[in-house]
């Protein structure tokens, strides 16, 4: 426990001092941080963004955004507020979603009584959608202006999906508080919320923790997890993967009409077809997995053919299931 703690510490996207807490599930993870916001500032409100993913408990249902994962289990916790956010593919720009934050501002809640912001550096379920340079910078100037603390949500984008360790290391903006998961467990339950000393601190004795939190096993998953991560030929991989993935991806996207746009960063990637139906994008995942290739859609329409390919797969392997992907667009 203390080890993996020990590296997460040193793994941070600051300067600043951190404290590390391991859990079980990213949505754990992103209660405990928002427990953690409300204790270090006394405010109980917090903000969250459209086509937003954090989990399936109670608070973690009230704060994400998909109707699936919440029709049936109401009442959710309250005090939660939603706002925009960038979508330009669809036609929301930067501008768009900071001035509906704006509006929130005046007309829902003073941002005296936020505690915190809560964003996914690249929105996952909600279509693999990156969140500008731009407006993670605004919202970090938001936060600062307000005492609001600013919470990364990086459970699916962190442990090098992007590239860099953590997504939020492409804009160079340091958060308050920082949660991670899924790949840092190597397929164990594991997750963790590391942020601002001062702030992990702000929690009464016993306010935070669970009995099988940081369990050995899983410990000992993620030492060696964080050892591959430390490697810079395993970077260096890593970021190999998503060129490839990306250039083959534009290629695809250019043989066939129905595909709208290609993006997403480093080997977190997608293809998003036109139409605003999912109908299209479950043909074709049925027909891949008919061919024997596994494929997700999400997004708010259920649209967007997501890819998230395992960072030790070789070339051959990326090619077949690319492969598989163009065939099935076409079938």
């Amino acid at each position: 426990y203390i080890e993996v703690c020990r590296r997460l510490d040193a793994l941070w996207p600051g300067e600043s001092e951190t404290k590390t807490l391991l859990v079980n599930s990213g949505a754990e993870a992103v209660e405990n941080a928002v427990k953690i916001a409300r204790a270090a500032t006394g405010r109980p409100g917090v903000i969250v963004f459209d086509r937003a993913f954090h989990g399936r408990t109670n608070l973690t249902m009230a704060m994400t955004a998909k109707l699936v994962y919440k029709q049936g289990f109401a009442p959710f916790t309250p005090e939660i507020y939603r706002a925009p956010a960038p979508y330009p593919y669809r036609g929301v720009s930067t501008e768009d979603a900071l001035a509906g934050v704006e509006l929130l501002l005046k007309q829902d809640l003073a941002p005296e009584s936020i505690a915190c912001v809560v964003l996914e550096t690249v929105q996952g379920e909600g279509g693999f959608i990156p969140m500008p340079e731009e407006f993670v910078r605004a919202l970090r100037g938001l936060c600062d202006r307000h005492g609001i603390l600013y919470v990364a949500d990086e459970v699916q984008s962190g442990c090098g999906r992007t590239g860099p360790l953590w997504a939020i290391s492409h804009v160079g903006v340091e958060p308050d508080l920082l949660v991670s998961g899924k790949t840092l467990g190597g397929g164990l339950p594991l997750a963790a919320v590391t942020g601002k000393a001062e702030l992990m601190d702000a929690p009464q004795p016993g306010g935070l923790g669970g009995t099988f939190g940081g369990n050995p096993v899983s410990c000992a998953a993620a030492c060696a997890v964080l050892d591959a991560l430390a490697e810079p030929s395993f970077r260096e991989r890593a970021e190999e993967i998503g060129r490839l993935v990306r250039s083959r991806l534009d290629e695809i996207a250019g043989r066939h009409a129905s595909v709208g746009e290609v993006r997403g960063l480093g080997s977190m990637l997608a293809l998003e077809l036109e139409a605003k139906s999912g109908d299209e994008a479950k043909r074709v995942t049925v027909a891949a997995r008919e061919q024997g290739l596994l494929l997700l859609s999400c997004g708010l329409y259920g649209n967007v053919i997501r890819l998230l390919p395992a960072l030790t797969a070789s070339d051959e392997e990326l090619e077949r299931g690319l492969s598989i992907l163009d065939a099935s667009l076409a079938a």
